[in-house]
Protein backbone atom coordinates (compact mmCIF):
# COMPACT_ATOMS: atom_id res chain seq x y z
CA UNK A 1 0.00 0.00 0.00
CA UNK A 2 1.34 3.41 -0.96
CA UNK A 3 1.25 6.05 1.75
CA UNK A 4 0.03 9.46 0.66
CA UNK A 5 0.92 12.82 2.17
CA UNK A 6 -0.67 16.12 3.14
CA UNK A 7 1.50 19.23 3.30
CA UNK A 8 -0.20 21.59 5.72
CA UNK A 9 0.14 25.29 6.44
CA UNK A 10 1.19 26.42 2.97
CA UNK A 11 1.25 30.20 2.43
CA UNK A 12 3.43 30.88 -0.63
CA UNK A 13 3.44 29.92 -4.32
CA UNK A 14 6.89 28.30 -4.24
CA UNK A 15 6.00 25.97 -1.39
CA UNK A 16 2.69 25.03 -2.98
CA UNK A 17 4.56 24.29 -6.21
CA UNK A 18 6.96 22.04 -4.28
CA UNK A 19 4.05 20.12 -2.79
CA UNK A 20 2.39 19.68 -6.17
CA UNK A 21 5.64 18.70 -7.89
CA UNK A 22 6.34 16.10 -5.21
CA UNK A 23 2.93 14.49 -5.58
CA UNK A 24 1.23 15.56 -2.35
CA UNK A 25 -2.25 14.07 -2.14
CA UNK A 26 -3.53 17.01 -0.07
CA UNK A 27 -2.47 20.59 0.58
CA UNK A 28 -3.66 22.54 3.60
CA UNK A 29 -4.47 26.16 4.39
CA UNK A 30 -4.57 27.03 8.10
CA UNK A 31 -7.37 29.53 8.78
CA UNK A 32 -6.64 30.25 12.44
CA UNK A 33 -5.23 33.67 13.41
CA UNK A 34 -3.20 32.36 16.37
CA UNK A 35 -1.15 30.15 14.08
CA UNK A 36 2.07 31.39 12.42
CA UNK A 37 0.73 29.64 9.31
CA UNK A 38 -2.57 31.56 9.24
CA UNK A 39 -3.87 32.61 5.85
CA UNK A 40 -7.19 34.33 5.26
CA UNK A 41 -9.75 32.64 2.96
CA UNK A 42 -9.35 35.12 0.08
CA UNK A 43 -5.54 34.82 0.05
CA UNK A 44 -5.87 31.05 0.32
CA UNK A 45 -8.34 30.90 -2.57
CA UNK A 46 -5.95 32.82 -4.81
CA UNK A 47 -2.96 30.72 -3.78
CA UNK A 48 -4.61 27.32 -4.01
CA UNK A 49 -6.53 27.91 -7.23
CA UNK A 50 -3.99 26.07 -9.38
CA UNK A 51 -4.03 23.08 -7.03
CA UNK A 52 -7.64 22.26 -7.84
CA UNK A 53 -8.04 19.08 -9.79
CA UNK A 54 -4.47 18.07 -8.96
CA UNK A 55 -4.70 17.51 -5.22
CA UNK A 56 -7.22 17.81 -2.41
CA UNK A 57 -7.52 21.27 -0.83
CA UNK A 58 -8.00 21.27 2.95
CA UNK A 59 -8.99 24.20 5.18
CA UNK A 60 -7.72 23.69 8.73
CA UNK A 61 -9.92 25.33 11.38
CA UNK A 62 -10.03 25.49 15.16
CA UNK A 63 -13.50 25.92 16.68
CA UNK A 64 -14.52 28.17 13.79
CA UNK A 65 -17.92 29.85 14.02
CA UNK A 66 -20.59 29.65 11.32
CA UNK A 67 -19.61 33.00 9.83
CA UNK A 68 -16.00 31.98 9.25
CA UNK A 69 -16.99 28.55 7.96
CA UNK A 70 -19.40 30.14 5.49
CA UNK A 71 -16.65 32.49 4.32
CA UNK A 72 -14.27 29.55 3.87
CA UNK A 73 -16.88 27.56 1.95
CA UNK A 74 -17.88 30.42 -0.37
CA UNK A 75 -14.40 31.83 -1.06
CA UNK A 76 -11.87 29.02 -0.64
CA UNK A 77 -14.24 26.17 -1.58
CA UNK A 78 -12.12 23.44 0.07
CA UNK A 79 -12.61 19.76 -0.63
CA UNK A 80 -12.23 19.03 3.08
CA UNK A 81 -12.40 20.98 6.32
CA UNK A 82 -10.11 19.82 9.12
CA UNK A 83 -11.50 20.27 12.63
CA UNK A 84 -8.62 20.76 15.02
CA UNK A 85 -10.33 22.21 18.09
CA UNK A 86 -12.83 21.01 20.68
CA UNK A 87 -15.58 20.30 18.17
CA UNK A 88 -18.06 17.51 18.92
CA UNK A 89 -19.40 14.90 16.48
CA UNK A 90 -22.61 16.91 16.35
CA UNK A 91 -20.68 20.01 15.38
CA UNK A 92 -18.85 18.06 12.68
CA UNK A 93 -22.21 17.12 11.15
CA UNK A 94 -23.24 20.78 11.25
CA UNK A 95 -20.01 21.84 9.53
CA UNK A 96 -20.60 19.33 6.74
CA UNK A 97 -24.14 20.61 6.21
CA UNK A 98 -23.11 24.27 6.35
CA UNK A 99 -20.12 24.01 4.01
CA UNK A 100 -20.77 21.02 1.79
CA UNK A 101 -17.17 19.95 2.38
CA UNK A 102 -15.86 16.63 3.64
CA UNK A 103 -14.54 16.45 7.19
CA UNK A 104 -11.17 15.50 8.70
CA UNK A 105 -11.24 15.21 12.49
CA UNK A 106 -7.89 15.68 14.23
CA UNK A 107 -7.57 13.85 17.55
CA UNK A 108 -4.85 14.68 20.06
CA UNK A 109 -3.04 11.55 21.24
CA UNK A 110 -0.96 10.78 24.29
CA UNK A 111 -2.39 7.41 25.43
CA UNK A 112 -4.29 4.45 23.98
CA UNK A 113 -7.52 5.92 25.39
CA UNK A 114 -7.12 8.91 23.10
CA UNK A 115 -7.08 6.59 20.09
CA UNK A 116 -10.15 4.69 21.32
CA UNK A 117 -12.01 8.01 21.16
CA UNK A 118 -11.91 7.75 17.37
CA UNK A 119 -14.83 5.33 17.31
CA UNK A 120 -17.44 8.02 17.97
CA UNK A 121 -16.23 10.04 14.98
CA UNK A 122 -16.43 7.39 12.27
CA UNK A 123 -20.11 8.01 11.39
CA UNK A 124 -19.66 11.75 10.80
CA UNK A 125 -16.22 12.24 9.20
CA UNK A 126 -14.41 11.27 6.01
CA UNK A 127 -10.95 11.01 7.58
CA UNK A 128 -9.43 10.73 11.02
CA UNK A 129 -6.13 12.28 12.01
CA UNK A 130 -4.03 11.18 14.97
CA UNK A 131 -1.84 14.06 16.12
CA UNK A 132 0.35 14.50 19.19
CA UNK A 133 -1.05 16.40 22.13
CA UNK A 134 0.71 19.76 22.30
CA UNK A 135 2.78 20.66 25.36
CA UNK A 136 0.94 22.10 28.34
CA UNK A 137 0.19 25.77 27.86
CA UNK A 138 0.56 25.73 24.08
CA UNK A 139 -1.68 28.20 22.24
CA UNK A 140 -1.75 25.88 19.24
CA UNK A 141 -3.54 22.51 18.98
CA UNK A 142 -1.01 21.18 16.48
CA UNK A 143 1.96 22.11 14.32
CA UNK A 144 4.32 22.28 17.29
CA UNK A 145 6.66 19.45 16.31
CA UNK A 146 5.57 17.07 19.09
CA UNK A 147 5.33 13.30 18.54
CA UNK A 148 3.56 10.50 20.39
CA UNK A 149 4.19 6.78 20.84
CA UNK A 150 3.59 5.40 17.35
CA UNK A 151 3.29 1.83 18.64
CA UNK A 152 -0.14 2.83 19.99
CA UNK A 153 -1.36 2.61 16.39
CA UNK A 154 0.48 -0.57 15.39
CA UNK A 155 -1.87 -3.22 14.02
CA UNK A 156 -4.98 -1.10 14.41
CA UNK A 157 -7.64 -0.61 11.75
CA UNK A 158 -10.23 2.13 11.54
CA UNK A 159 -13.50 2.51 9.62
CA UNK A 160 -12.26 5.67 7.93
CA UNK A 161 -8.98 6.52 6.14
CA UNK A 162 -6.61 8.07 8.64
CA UNK A 163 -3.63 10.38 8.87
CA UNK A 164 -0.63 10.14 11.16
CA UNK A 165 0.56 13.59 12.25
CA UNK A 166 2.77 15.15 14.86
CA UNK A 167 6.50 15.80 14.61
CA UNK A 168 7.02 14.06 11.28
CA UNK A 169 9.87 15.01 8.97
CA UNK A 170 11.92 13.50 6.17
CA UNK A 171 14.15 11.73 8.67
CA UNK A 172 11.49 9.87 10.65
CA UNK A 173 8.45 9.49 8.41
CA UNK A 174 9.65 6.17 6.99
CA UNK A 175 9.96 4.64 10.45
CA UNK A 176 6.62 6.12 11.47
CA UNK A 177 4.87 4.51 8.52
CA UNK A 178 6.55 1.14 9.14
CA UNK A 179 5.44 1.13 12.77
CA UNK A 180 1.90 2.39 12.31
CA UNK A 181 0.95 1.28 8.82
CA UNK A 182 -0.45 4.77 8.27
CA UNK A 183 -2.13 5.16 4.87
CA UNK A 184 -1.82 8.94 5.10
CA UNK A 185 0.68 11.27 6.77
CA UNK A 186 0.47 14.97 7.56
CA UNK A 187 3.38 17.38 7.98
CA UNK A 188 3.66 21.05 8.87
CA UNK A 189 6.52 22.15 11.13
CA UNK A 190 8.67 19.26 9.89
CA UNK A 191 9.14 20.98 6.51
CA UNK A 192 9.84 24.47 7.87
CA UNK A 193 13.04 26.49 8.29
CA UNK A 194 11.33 28.64 10.96
CA UNK A 195 7.83 28.67 12.49
CA UNK A 196 5.40 29.25 9.64
CA UNK A 197 8.14 29.38 6.99
CA UNK A 198 7.92 26.38 4.68
CA UNK A 199 11.05 25.25 2.83
CA UNK A 200 10.55 23.87 -0.72
CA UNK A 201 13.60 21.61 -0.40
CA UNK A 202 12.32 20.12 2.85
CA UNK A 203 8.91 19.57 1.29
CA UNK A 204 10.53 17.73 -1.61
CA UNK A 205 12.65 15.61 0.75
CA UNK A 206 9.65 14.73 2.88
CA UNK A 207 7.58 13.63 -0.12
CA UNK A 208 10.51 11.59 -1.43
CA UNK A 209 10.79 9.89 1.97
CA UNK A 210 7.06 9.09 1.97
CA UNK A 211 7.30 7.59 -1.49
CA UNK A 212 10.20 5.41 -0.32
CA UNK A 213 8.49 4.33 2.93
Amino acid sequence: MTTRAKICGLTTPDTLDAALAGGAAFVGAVVFPKSPRHIDPLHAATLFDRARGKTGVVAVTVDADDALLTEIALILKPDLIQLHGSETPGRAAQVRTLTGAGIIRALSVRTAADIEAATVWAPVVDHLMFDAKPPEGSALPGGVGATFDWTLLAGRTFPRPWFLAGGLDAGNVGEAVRITGAPLVDVSSGVESAPGVKDPARIAAFLDAVTSA
